[in-house]
């Protein structure tokens, strides 16, 4: 991936016409070339990376290997999620991700080159013109766009039970770390959630450190009888283990070849199993 292009943008127009470019590349992607898209992001490669370029062109390959890059990377690991979600919600969350990435290479440049307050602002107003992405993916810009009268309009429309765009929300969920604790259960993965709802006490109520203590002995004691779904191995805390949301059978990670890096983009897992097994009609 040449990350920086030939002719470099220096003008806020030059730097808008630069944005348009990869965005038109990138809603290709999700949108007229989706099928291809979505082959090329096989989650049994590497890290890949959805690129955008200024010819409005796209293309899904590895990171650069320069440290630091030239220019801020996409997201990175974007075919680890494509089978453990519905594809129009990973398309989405795909998406999402671009805009951002979209907004760090144009204002990059802009810090590059010593954009003043009044060009930032208005670059700013420029890319602000067009629909995300994500808007341009979901069809959601029309909608926003009515929906963008006065504060009063706007009150008026929700009493009236009028529908309001969803959020993304619900597809994005808050970073963590294996070792770390989680601000909203709703934001921890499947493999954690079972863990985290029974350590947490009814009605929203502050546990103790005693019964936080007898809460991790319990877990314990249930972990010790866990066996693995494919070898059937016992439990052991120094491997990593992903339970699936359909039968609930735990399994080693490397049974089913998931890692902890894929199980965190992961919104429901299941085992190969019931991956198998078709829906009657």
């Amino acid at each position: 991936m040449e990350g920086m292009p030939l002719n470099i943008p220096r003008t806020v127009e030059e730097v808008f016409n630069d944005f348009k470019g990869r965005r038109s590349g990138v809603i290709k992607a999700l949108t007229s070339d989706v099928r291809k898209f979505y082959v090329m992001c096989d989650p049994e490669k590497e890290n890949l990376c959805l690129y955008g370029l200024p010819n409005e062109t796209w293309e899904v390959s590895l990171p650069v290997e320069e440290v630091p890059p030239e220019l801020p990377e996409p997201a990175l690991g974007i075919n680890f999620a494509r089978d453990g979600m519905q594809e129009k919600d990973w398309l989405s969350l795909v998406a999402v991700h671009c805009d951002s990435w979209l907004l760090a290479v144009a204002f990059y440049f802009g810090a590059r080159f010593n954009f003043q307050k009044h060009d930032r602002k208005r670059l700013f107003e420029m890319i602000n013109e067009l629909p995300t992405v994500y808007e341009a993916l979901t069809g959601n810009y029309k909608q926003s766009k009515d929906q963008s009268g006065t504060p009063n309009n706007i009150s008026s429309k929700n009493k009236s039970g009028g529908k309001v765009a969803p959020s993304f929300i619900c597809v994005l969920r808050i970073p963590f770390s294996f070792t770390g604790s989680f601000t909203n259960s709703c934001a921890a993965p499947h493999f954690l959630q079972s863990r985290l709802s029974e350590s947490q006490t009814k009605g929203g109520r502050m546990s103790t450190p005693k019964e936080e203590e007898s809460v991790e002995e319990e877990d314990d004691d249930d972990e010790q009888g866990a066996t693995c779904g494919a070898c059937g191995d016992n439990y052991a805390n120094d491997e990593f283990w992903i339970c699936c949301d359909v039968c609930e059978v735990w399994f080693h990670g490397r049974c089913v070849k998931i890692t902890p890096a894929k199980a965190q983009h992961i919104k429901q897992y299941k085992c190969p199993g019931c991956s198998s097994k078709r829906v009657r009609v």
